[in-house]
C-alpha cells in the first residue's frame, strides 16, 4: 500500500533484508529464546508478508502451543504438559514448564537472548546467565505505576488538554471527598501497575467503595471520562546524536469486552487499527506518545517498544489513562501496519535496540508518523479479536483443522482455507478470518480460559466492533461459528 513511499536507496525488499542481517548480528551468535504466554510470540514478524527470519526463536516457552507455520526451533508449553487451559493456568504457567525449560536451556551451545514482556528474578534464574531484553523491572514498574502516571505525563510535557484531573492519595477517604477532589460524581480508583483492567474500580456510589478499598495503594483517583479505550504503539531508538527518534504506529480502537460477542459459551475483547480516527484527536496521541518516548530516554535510558493507553471521548477528544513500557499481545498484531507501509516489524529493532545493535533501516521518523496520521484518518487495516470461554462447562474443540484461515460456508459454519500465522494472511472483506491459538482436541478449556484470537485485515467494508462493548454483525457471525467448533466436556 503506501510503502512505496519508503522507496529510495534502499528498496522493501532491502530493508527487510537489512533487518534480518542487523538483528543476527545484535544476538552476535546467541540463540535467541521467547518466553511469554503465547507460544508463538514474535510470529508476526518471522511469517507473512516479507518475514524477518533471525526473529523465528530458537526455542519458545510459553503456556500456549505453537502451531505451523509459526513454529520456534522447539517449544514448551504448558498446555502440552498439562492438557489444560484455565485462568490459574494462564497465571502460573511458567512455574508448570519451568523444569522442562531448564532442560532445554541447558542444551543450548551459548547463553541465549531471552525476549519477553516482563523481566524478573524468575526468568533470571531461569536464563542461566543469558541475557534478558527487556526493560529494568525496577524502572518499568516505576513508569507504571498507576499513582505516579499524573507526574509523569507533567514532566514529559504532556498537554494539559490529554491529561484526566486526578489526585493521587496514600489512603482513600470517603466517596465524597473524592468526589470534591476530582469534580465528578463517578470516580476511578486505580491501584499499582497492572494492566487488562486489573487494579482499577469505578465508583459510582457507596457499594463499589468496598471493591476500591481492597486495591492496595498508593492509589490514583481520577474523574470519569466517558469514551472509547485506544491505545497507540510507538518505539525509541537512540539516534545517534544524543538523543531518540520515535516511531508511532497507527492508533487502535480497544473493545475491554464484547458481551453480545459470544453466542454460546464465548465472550471476546480485541484491539481495531481498521476504524477511522478524527485527525485532531489521532494528531494529539501520536504526539503525547513522542513526547512520553523522549522523556522516557533522558530519565532513564529506555528506549524500545511501548504502549500508551487513552479514551475517546463522543466530543473527539482524546485522554492519557496509561502507559506500558514493555512488548504486549497487541503489539504482535501491529506489526501488520508497519509490514503494509513497507516497514519490517517494530519488534526487529525493539530486540537490535535493547540488545545494544544498530538499527539503520527505519525510514525518516517524522515521514512515518505523518504517513501513521494520515492512514489513521482512512478507513481499514488489522484488528484482533480474543475468545475467551464463559459459561459453567469446560470445552473441548472437537472440529475443525486447528489454527489457521478459516471462511464461513452458506450455513455459517467454518471452512478450513488454509494454514497461515499473520493477520494478513486472512482477508475479512473476502470473508476470511485467521484462528490464531487455537488449541488441539485433547486440551480442555475451562471457564475463562483464553481458546484463539480472530484476526484478519480489511480494506473498510468489515467492521469488527461498533463500540467499546459492542460487537458487529461480522464478528457475532464468526464468534457463532467458532461455536460450532466447540463441544462441552462436562462439569
Amino acid at each position: 500500500m503506501e510503502g512505496a513511499a519508503y522507496e529510495g536507496a534502499t528498496s522493501k525488499d532491502a530493508a527487510f533484508e537489512v533487518a534480518h542481517a542487523e538483528l543476527l548480528a545484535a544476538l552476535d551468535g546467541r540463540p535467541l529464546v521467547a518466553i511469554d504466554r503465547y507460544g508463538t510470540v514474535l510470529r508476526t514478524g518471522y511469517t507473512g508478508p516479507a518475514p524477518v527470519e533471525a526473529l523465528r526463536p530458537a526455542l519458545a516457552v510459553g503456556c500456549y502451543a505453537a502451531w505451523d507455520p509459526a513454529l520456534p526451533g522447539v517449544t514448551v508449553s504448558a498446555e502440552e504438559r498439562t492438557g489444560v487451559r484455565s485462568v490459574a493456568e494462564r497465571h502460573g504457567w511458567l512455574r508448570r514448564v519451568r523444569h522442562d525449560a531448564a532442560r532445554q536451556l541447558v542444551k543450548l551451545d551459548r547463553p541465549p537472548v531471552v525476549a519477553t514482556c516482563i523481566a524478573g528474578a524468575q526468568l533470571q534464574e531461569l536464563a542461566h546467565g543469558g541475557t534478558i531484553a527487556a526493560v529494568d523491572p525496577g524502572v518499568r514498574a516505576t513508569i507504571e505505576a498507576r499513582h505516579l502516571f499524573d507526574d509523569l505525563l507533567r514532566a514529559a510535557g504532556v498537554p494539559p488538554a490529554a491529561r484526566i484531573t486526578s489526585v493521587p492519595v496514600e489512603r482513600l477517604p470517603g466517596l465524597a471527598e473524592l468526589r470534591r477532589a476530582v469534580g465528578t460524581e463517578r470516580v476511578v480508583v486505580q491501584a499499582g501497575g497492572a494492566g487488562g483492567g486489573r487494579g482499577t474500580v469505578v465508583v459510582s456510589g457507596e457499594d463499589d467503595m468496598g471493591r476500591a478499598a481492597r486495591l492496595l495503594g498508593p492509589y490514583r483517583v481520577a474523574a470519569y471520562v466517558d469514551g472509547l479505550p485506544c491505545a497507540v504503539t510507538a518505539l525509541s531508538v537512540p539516534d545517534g546524536a544524543g538523543g531518540v527518534s520515535v516511531y508511532v504506529d497507527r492508533p487502535a480502537h480497544a473493545a475491554t469486552g464484547v458481551p453480545e460477542a459470544g453466542a454460546g459459551p464465548l465472550d471476546g475483547a480485541g484491539h481495531d487499527w481498521s476504524r477511522p480516527w478524527p485527525l485532531p484527536a489521532a494528531a494529539l496521541l501520536i504526539e503525547c506518545a513522542e513526547r512520553l518516548a523522549v522523556w522516557g530516554w533522558r530519565r532513564y535510558g529506555v528506549t524500545g517498544l511501548f504502549t500508551v493507553r487513552a479514551l475517546l471521548t463522543p466530543a473527539e477528544r482524546v485522554f492519557l489513562s496509561a502507559i506500558r513500557w514493555r512488548y504486549d499481545a497487541a503489539t504482535e498484531v501491529s506489526a501488520a501496519n508497519q509490514q503494509a507501509m513497507g516497514v519490517p516489524p517494530f519488534t526487529a529493532a525493539h530486540l537490535s535496540v535493547l540488545l545494544g545493535g544498530r538499527v539503520t533501516w527505519l525510514p525518516d521518523p517524522q515521514e512515518f508518523n505523518q504517513l501513521s496520521l494520515l492512514r489513521a484518518t482512512r478507513p481499514g487495516g488489522p484488528f484482533t479479536i480474543r475468545l475467551r470461554v464463559t459459561g459453567e462447562t469446560p470445552v473441548r474443540v472437537t472440529a475443525g483443522r486447528g489454527p489457521g484461515v478459516y471462511r464461513l460456508d452458506e450455513a455459517d459454519r467454518p471452512r478450513f482455507v488454509r494454514r497461515a500465522a499473520h493477520p494478513a494472511e486472512a482477508t475479512a472483506d473476502q470473508g476470511e478470518f485467521l484462528l490464531a491459538g487455537l488449541p488441539g482436541p485433547d486440551v480442555l478449556c475451562h471457564p475463562g480460559a483464553d481458546l484463539a484470537t480472530i484476526e484478519a485485515v480489511t480494506e473498510g467494508a468489515t467492521e469488527p466492533f461498533h463500540g467499546p462493548a459492542t460487537a458487529s454483525p461480522f464478528t457475532r457471525r464468526v464468534t457463532a461459528a467458532v461455536n460450532r467448533l466447540l463441544t462441552p466436556a462436562g462439569p
